[in-house]
């Protein structure tokens, strides 16, 4: 009887050890579902406002636009002044414009062929003829390749 008792008692410990077992497991369930909503959601807003400085540093830019088109600005200069404004604040982005050269070997991982044209030197022969529109890079990576017309 006395060992019937035991082995009541130690099934009802182990049954107590897998209830409180079991609690904890649910617990720690509900919590990592908890964290991955919450990181779905600082990511989410991290996104939706991750523009919210460089558009609020533009923002000048379009009222200076605006105040040159209502005072009909003729000058140049003035327009010169808010691109170059641009250009700063785009910089201060880290937002690099590419520099590319006429007579540069023309290079797959940095330039983006648009066109080819016939040179009369062999020594312009795939090499950087012109370029059509400029190439930026965002701190380390290309986002937009500098189209070219290369020498054929």
């Amino acid at each position: 009887m006395a060992k019937k008792n035991k082995i009541k008692d130690e099934l009802a410990t182990k049954e107590e050890e897998v209830k409180l077992l079991k609690d904890k497991y649910l617990r720690l369930v509900a919590e990592f579902e908890n964290y991955k909503k919450r990181t779905i959601k600082e990511k989410e807003d991290f996104a939706k406002y991750a523009k919210e400085n460089l558009i609020t540093s533009i923002l000048p830019i379009i009222d200076d636009f605006e105040r040159a088109i209502q005072n009909n600005e003729k000058d140049v200069k003035g327009y010169e002044l808010i691109g170059q404004k641009m250009i700063d604040i785009l910089k201060n982005q880290n937002l690099n414009k590419i520099a590319v050269k006429k007579n540069e070997v023309f290079d797959l991982e940095k330039h983006e062929a648009i066109s080819s044209t016939p040179v009369n030197s062999k020594n312009k022969k795939g090499k950087i003829i012109e370029e059509v529109e400029s190439g930026y890079m965002l701190s380390d990576k290309i986002i937009r390749y500098p189209k070219v017309i290369i020498g054929k």
